[in-house]
Protein backbone atom coordinates (compact mmCIF):
# COMPACT_ATOMS: atom_id res chain seq x y z
CA UNK A 1 0.00 0.00 0.00
CA UNK A 2 2.85 2.66 0.75
CA UNK A 3 4.05 1.95 -2.99
CA UNK A 4 0.76 3.21 -4.21
CA UNK A 5 0.47 5.88 -1.77
CA UNK A 6 3.45 7.41 -3.06
CA UNK A 7 2.86 8.32 -6.07
CA UNK A 8 -0.95 9.24 -5.73
CA UNK A 9 0.52 11.95 -3.36
CA UNK A 10 2.61 13.14 -5.74
CA UNK A 11 0.07 13.10 -8.15
CA UNK A 12 -2.54 15.13 -6.26
CA UNK A 13 0.44 17.84 -5.67
CA UNK A 14 -1.10 21.07 -6.89
CA UNK A 15 1.09 21.69 -10.21
CA UNK A 16 -0.59 22.79 -13.43
CA UNK A 17 -0.05 19.63 -15.12
CA UNK A 18 -2.64 17.50 -17.60
CA UNK A 19 -3.74 14.96 -14.74
CA UNK A 20 -6.95 13.71 -13.98
CA UNK A 21 -7.66 15.97 -10.80
CA UNK A 22 -6.21 19.23 -12.35
CA UNK A 23 -7.38 18.88 -16.02
CA UNK A 24 -11.17 20.06 -17.60
CA UNK A 25 -13.37 18.70 -20.46
CA UNK A 26 -11.47 16.58 -22.93
CA UNK A 27 -8.37 16.77 -21.27
CA UNK A 28 -9.86 15.36 -18.25
CA UNK A 29 -11.70 12.40 -19.51
CA UNK A 30 -8.42 11.36 -21.81
CA UNK A 31 -6.09 11.52 -19.07
CA UNK A 32 -8.79 9.36 -17.06
CA UNK A 33 -8.58 6.72 -19.38
CA UNK A 34 -5.05 6.61 -19.73
CA UNK A 35 -4.35 6.84 -15.44
CA UNK A 36 -7.40 3.94 -15.63
CA UNK A 37 -5.45 1.83 -18.08
CA UNK A 38 -1.79 2.19 -16.08
CA UNK A 39 -3.73 1.86 -12.48
CA UNK A 40 -5.33 -1.79 -13.86
CA UNK A 41 -1.72 -2.44 -15.23
CA UNK A 42 -0.34 -1.68 -11.75
CA UNK A 43 -3.57 -3.91 -10.45
CA UNK A 44 -2.74 -6.72 -11.88
CA UNK A 45 1.14 -6.92 -10.83
CA UNK A 46 0.32 -6.68 -7.61
CA UNK A 47 -2.64 -9.03 -8.02
CA UNK A 48 0.07 -11.62 -9.87
CA UNK A 49 2.31 -11.63 -7.52
CA UNK A 50 0.44 -12.75 -4.59
CA UNK A 51 0.49 -16.26 -7.18
CA UNK A 52 4.02 -15.90 -8.90
CA UNK A 53 6.42 -14.07 -6.63
CA UNK A 54 9.33 -12.33 -7.72
CA UNK A 55 12.59 -10.70 -6.42
CA UNK A 56 12.86 -7.48 -4.34
CA UNK A 57 14.71 -6.40 -6.56
CA UNK A 58 12.33 -6.88 -9.77
CA UNK A 59 9.74 -5.25 -7.52
CA UNK A 60 11.63 -2.24 -7.08
CA UNK A 61 12.37 -2.15 -10.93
CA UNK A 62 8.64 -2.31 -11.84
CA UNK A 63 7.24 -0.28 -9.32
CA UNK A 64 10.18 2.52 -9.81
CA UNK A 65 9.37 2.34 -13.56
CA UNK A 66 5.25 2.72 -13.14
CA UNK A 67 6.08 5.68 -10.80
CA UNK A 68 8.15 7.32 -13.50
CA UNK A 69 5.86 6.74 -16.29
CA UNK A 70 3.03 8.17 -13.91
CA UNK A 71 5.00 11.20 -13.16
CA UNK A 72 5.98 11.33 -17.34
CA UNK A 73 2.18 11.48 -18.07
CA UNK A 74 0.41 13.04 -15.33
CA UNK A 75 3.37 15.52 -13.79
CA UNK A 76 4.36 18.71 -14.72
CA UNK A 77 6.34 18.04 -17.61
CA UNK A 78 3.21 17.14 -19.62
CA UNK A 79 2.14 20.75 -19.13
CA UNK A 80 5.54 22.34 -20.55
CA UNK A 81 5.31 19.79 -23.40
CA UNK A 82 2.47 21.72 -24.82
CA UNK A 83 4.41 24.62 -25.17
CA UNK A 84 8.28 23.17 -25.07
CA UNK A 85 9.59 20.83 -27.84
CA UNK A 86 12.82 19.99 -25.65
CA UNK A 87 10.25 18.97 -22.77
CA UNK A 88 7.72 17.27 -25.48
CA UNK A 89 10.94 15.62 -26.40
CA UNK A 90 12.54 14.52 -22.96
CA UNK A 91 8.91 13.14 -21.99
CA UNK A 92 9.13 11.05 -25.12
CA UNK A 93 13.04 9.52 -24.50
CA UNK A 94 11.87 8.97 -20.73
CA UNK A 95 9.10 6.78 -22.30
CA UNK A 96 11.01 4.88 -24.54
CA UNK A 97 14.23 4.34 -23.15
CA UNK A 98 13.92 4.62 -19.51
CA UNK A 99 10.38 3.50 -18.30
CA UNK A 100 10.29 0.59 -21.09
CA UNK A 101 13.56 -1.15 -20.72
CA UNK A 102 13.04 -1.02 -16.89
CA UNK A 103 9.64 -2.92 -17.02
CA UNK A 104 11.27 -4.89 -19.21
CA UNK A 105 14.30 -5.58 -17.03
CA UNK A 106 11.64 -6.51 -13.82
CA UNK A 107 10.57 -9.03 -15.95
CA UNK A 108 7.14 -8.90 -15.16
CA UNK A 109 5.11 -11.15 -17.61
CA UNK A 110 4.17 -13.98 -14.76
CA UNK A 111 2.49 -11.71 -12.59
CA UNK A 112 0.70 -9.98 -15.17
CA UNK A 113 -0.18 -13.17 -16.91
CA UNK A 114 -1.42 -14.24 -13.48
CA UNK A 115 -2.97 -11.32 -12.34
CA UNK A 116 -4.93 -10.34 -15.46
CA UNK A 117 -8.16 -11.62 -16.97
CA UNK A 118 -7.91 -15.15 -19.14
CA UNK A 119 -8.24 -12.81 -22.22
CA UNK A 120 -6.33 -10.25 -21.59
CA UNK A 121 -3.48 -12.28 -20.53
CA UNK A 122 -2.79 -12.98 -24.14
CA UNK A 123 -1.62 -9.37 -24.48
CA UNK A 124 1.18 -10.60 -22.03
CA UNK A 125 2.03 -13.69 -24.09
CA UNK A 126 1.73 -11.55 -27.23
CA UNK A 127 4.55 -9.30 -25.71
CA UNK A 128 6.17 -12.81 -24.43
CA UNK A 129 6.39 -13.83 -28.26
CA UNK A 130 8.05 -10.63 -29.53
CA UNK A 131 11.16 -11.75 -27.84
CA UNK A 132 11.61 -13.86 -31.11
CA UNK A 133 11.68 -11.08 -33.79
CA UNK A 134 14.01 -8.23 -32.98
CA UNK A 135 14.09 -6.37 -36.21
CA UNK A 136 10.37 -6.76 -36.72
CA UNK A 137 9.70 -4.77 -33.04
CA UNK A 138 12.42 -2.22 -34.07
CA UNK A 139 10.85 -1.95 -37.53
CA UNK A 140 7.22 -1.38 -35.88
CA UNK A 141 8.79 1.10 -33.21
CA UNK A 142 10.66 2.93 -36.07
CA UNK A 143 7.45 3.55 -37.59
CA UNK A 144 5.76 4.74 -34.31
CA UNK A 145 8.45 7.15 -33.90
CA UNK A 146 8.95 8.78 -37.40
CA UNK A 147 4.55 8.73 -37.88
CA UNK A 148 4.57 11.06 -34.87
CA UNK A 149 7.34 12.91 -35.32
CA UNK A 150 6.31 14.33 -38.81
CA UNK A 151 5.07 18.04 -38.38
CA UNK A 152 1.09 17.17 -39.10
CA UNK A 153 0.51 14.49 -36.35
CA UNK A 154 2.97 15.93 -34.10
CA UNK A 155 0.69 18.99 -33.79
CA UNK A 156 -2.05 16.73 -33.73
CA UNK A 157 -1.13 14.96 -30.52
CA UNK A 158 0.11 18.65 -28.86
CA UNK A 159 -3.61 20.21 -29.51
CA UNK A 160 -6.01 16.74 -28.97
CA UNK A 161 -5.63 15.44 -25.82
CA UNK A 162 -7.31 12.13 -27.43
CA UNK A 163 -4.61 11.90 -30.22
CA UNK A 164 -2.02 12.98 -27.40
CA UNK A 165 -3.39 10.20 -25.33
CA UNK A 166 -2.94 7.32 -28.87
CA UNK A 167 1.04 9.11 -29.54
CA UNK A 168 2.16 8.04 -25.78
CA UNK A 169 0.39 4.70 -26.08
CA UNK A 170 2.05 3.79 -29.39
CA UNK A 171 5.73 5.00 -28.15
CA UNK A 172 5.19 3.10 -24.61
CA UNK A 173 3.64 -0.19 -26.26
CA UNK A 174 5.89 -0.17 -29.34
CA UNK A 175 9.18 0.23 -26.76
CA UNK A 176 8.01 -2.48 -24.92
CA UNK A 177 7.66 -4.84 -27.59
CA UNK A 178 11.28 -3.53 -29.21
CA UNK A 179 12.89 -3.43 -25.31
CA UNK A 180 11.37 -6.88 -24.66
CA UNK A 181 12.82 -8.59 -27.78
CA UNK A 182 16.29 -6.79 -27.45
CA UNK A 183 17.01 -7.79 -24.07
CA UNK A 184 15.01 -11.16 -23.48
CA UNK A 185 15.69 -12.72 -26.25
CA UNK A 186 18.48 -16.20 -26.52
CA UNK A 187 21.64 -15.77 -26.52
CA UNK A 188 21.50 -17.41 -30.56
CA UNK A 189 19.61 -14.21 -31.34
CA UNK A 190 21.90 -11.60 -30.02
CA UNK A 191 23.04 -10.23 -33.52
CA UNK A 192 19.78 -9.67 -34.74
CA UNK A 193 19.22 -7.73 -31.08
CA UNK A 194 22.63 -6.12 -31.79
CA UNK A 195 21.49 -5.08 -35.40
CA UNK A 196 18.02 -4.09 -33.90
CA UNK A 197 20.16 -1.30 -30.95
CA UNK A 198 22.03 -0.14 -34.21
CA UNK A 199 19.15 0.71 -36.33
CA UNK A 200 17.56 1.93 -33.75
CA UNK A 201 20.37 4.21 -32.48
CA UNK A 202 20.99 5.54 -36.15
CA UNK A 203 17.59 6.62 -37.00
CA UNK A 204 16.67 8.02 -33.83
CA UNK A 205 20.14 9.94 -33.87
CA UNK A 206 19.26 10.84 -37.56
CA UNK A 207 15.76 12.26 -36.85
CA UNK A 208 17.76 13.84 -33.74
CA UNK A 209 20.19 15.72 -36.14
CA UNK A 210 17.43 16.84 -38.16
CA UNK A 211 15.81 18.79 -35.73
CA UNK A 212 19.11 19.75 -34.18
CA UNK A 213 20.10 21.60 -37.83
CA UNK A 214 16.70 22.22 -39.32
CA UNK A 215 17.11 26.38 -40.03
CA UNK A 216 13.53 26.99 -39.08
CA UNK A 217 10.80 25.88 -36.34
CA UNK A 218 9.63 22.67 -38.03
CA UNK A 219 6.28 22.37 -35.29
CA UNK A 220 4.80 25.54 -35.89
CA UNK A 221 6.68 29.44 -35.04
CA UNK A 222 5.50 29.36 -31.41
CA UNK A 223 8.15 26.77 -30.60
CA UNK A 224 11.34 28.52 -30.66
CA UNK A 225 14.37 27.30 -33.28
CA UNK A 226 16.49 26.87 -30.02
CA UNK A 227 13.80 25.07 -28.48
CA UNK A 228 13.82 22.08 -31.08
CA UNK A 229 17.63 21.76 -31.11
CA UNK A 230 17.97 21.41 -27.60
CA UNK A 231 15.30 18.57 -28.45
CA UNK A 232 17.38 16.99 -31.21
CA UNK A 233 20.15 16.80 -28.80
CA UNK A 234 18.08 15.63 -26.07
CA UNK A 235 17.25 12.59 -28.83
CA UNK A 236 20.20 12.07 -30.63
CA UNK A 237 22.90 12.31 -27.17
CA UNK A 238 21.23 11.49 -24.57
CA UNK A 239 18.52 9.22 -25.83
CA UNK A 240 21.32 7.12 -27.39
CA UNK A 241 23.18 6.62 -24.29
CA UNK A 242 20.84 3.60 -23.30
CA UNK A 243 21.22 2.09 -26.54
CA UNK A 244 24.73 1.91 -26.46
CA UNK A 245 24.45 0.53 -22.51
CA UNK A 246 22.44 -2.27 -23.77
CA UNK A 247 24.57 -2.84 -27.50
CA UNK A 248 27.55 -3.39 -25.13
CA UNK A 249 25.50 -5.55 -22.26
CA UNK A 250 24.81 -7.78 -25.73
CA UNK A 251 27.87 -7.98 -27.12
CA UNK A 252 29.06 -9.06 -23.73
CA UNK A 253 26.11 -11.50 -24.30
CA UNK A 254 26.90 -12.76 -27.69
CA UNK A 255 30.90 -13.39 -27.00
CA UNK A 256 30.10 -15.67 -23.74
CA UNK A 257 27.22 -17.95 -25.78
CA UNK A 258 29.61 -18.23 -28.33
CA UNK A 259 32.27 -18.79 -25.74
CA UNK A 260 30.13 -21.58 -24.24
CA UNK A 261 29.44 -23.19 -27.70
CA UNK A 262 33.69 -23.42 -28.56
CA UNK A 263 33.89 -25.28 -25.43
CA UNK A 264 31.27 -27.68 -25.96
CA UNK A 265 32.01 -28.30 -29.24
CA UNK A 266 35.68 -27.78 -29.67
CA UNK A 267 36.20 -29.89 -32.60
Amino acid sequence: MRLIAVPLLIWAAPVQAHNPLTATGHEQLAALLAALLLGLVWVFYLVGIRHRTAGAGRQVLFHAATLLCVLSLFGPLDDWAKASTAAHMTQHMLLMVVVAPLWVLSRPLPQLVNGSPGRLAALWRLVARSAAHPMWMAYLHAIAIWFWHTPEFYMLAVEDPWWHAVEHAAFLFTALLFWWAVLEGSGRRAPWALLALLFTLMHTGFLGAILSFADAPLYGEARGLEDQQLAGLIMWVLGGIPYLLASGWLAWRWCRHLRRRILLNPG
